[in-house]
């Protein structure tokens, strides 16, 4: 997802894919956003998967990222670590004495005047 390219270097053909990167709901220009998408804390996870929740290129996004294999992060709303789709993330240490409840995170929608 790069600027279109199509010139003769050298003898050498470069094109690329065109650049769609803006319209993606994850990218903001600024990579202010990329921390929730490779967090290790449950509630960014969950953040990071209802912004992919709503994106036209989901699956185009996860897809890409199974054929790179992507070590881990959310990729089109799903949670991936060692290259594979995770439902759950395991917490690091020793697990907790009673069960997490289930926490539904709504999104803040973003105002129409601070979107680029």
């Amino acid at each position: 997802m790069y600027t279109a390219i199509n010139k003769e270097i050298g003898g050498v053909a470069l094109r690329e894919e065109p650049a769609r990167l803006s319209a993606l709901r994850c990218s903001d220009s600024n990579g202010t956003l990329s921390y929730l998408f490779f967090s290790e804390e449950y509630v960014d996870i969950q953040r990071a998967k209802a912004i992919c929740a709503k994106c036209t290129s989901a699956r185009d996004c996860l897809q890409g990222a199974l054929e790179r294999l992507e070590p881990w992060g959310v990729w089109g709303g799903e949670l991936l670590e060692m290259g594979r789709v995770v439902a759950v993330k395991k917490p690091r240490g020793r697990p907790p004495t009673k069960s997490r409840p289930v926490i539904e995170i709504d999104e803040v929608p973003i105002p129409r005047h601070l979107v680029a």
